[in-house]
């Protein structure tokens, strides 16, 4: 294992190694988005592949390299649900160290409306759901979390 040590502009030393997750393995960047429709329900997709395969949870997932978040995200929305979509607004970024099994992903989760598409399932989603009532789904990853930001703004705009 290499170390050093570094001191920022502020005197504050640091100590670095080769086991820093950063170095060692990388962050993968992925995008979640909650979809609404204009009755209010939001989109969830049945997962088609490990982790959590067959349980349900946000369209998403992860960045490319030649694409900015936003554009991933709606990317994944369109591959996964058939919805081209318009981002309406960040929801979060979800960070958690244990968020996803694979390894360190951090998430940007946004608000979305479609603007057009027949919704079906495709990518990595098996079938897809309109619910009023996520709280009732045992969500894959995280994504319990994003949907309780996602209500809890949703309390606030009335």
């Amino acid at each position: 294992m290499k170390s050093s040590q570094q001191q920022n502009k502020t005197g504050i030393t640091r100590q670095e190694d080769s086991t820093d997750m950063n170095d060692k393995e990388g962050v993968t960047l992925t995008a979640d988005i909650v979809i609404r429709l204009a009755d209010g329900s939001i989109v969830l997709a049945k997962r088609k592949s490990e982790p959590y395969k067959g349980e349900w949870g946000l369209p998403g997932g992860k960045m490319e390299g030649d694409e900015t978040i936003e554009q991933a995200a709606i990317r994944e929305a369109k591959e996964e649900t058939g919805l081209t979509i318009a981002l309406d607004q960040l929801i979060g970024v979800y960070s958690d160290p244990g968020r996803d099994p694979r390894g360190r992903y951090v998430s940007v989760a946004y608000l979305a409306h479609p603007v057009s598409g027949v919704m079906e399932a495709g990518s990595d989603a098996e079938d897809l759901v309109l619910t009023r009532e996520p709280e009732n789904f045992n969500l894959a990853f995280d994504h319990e979390k994003i949907v309780s930001a996602y209500v809890e703004m949703m309390a606030q705009e009335k």
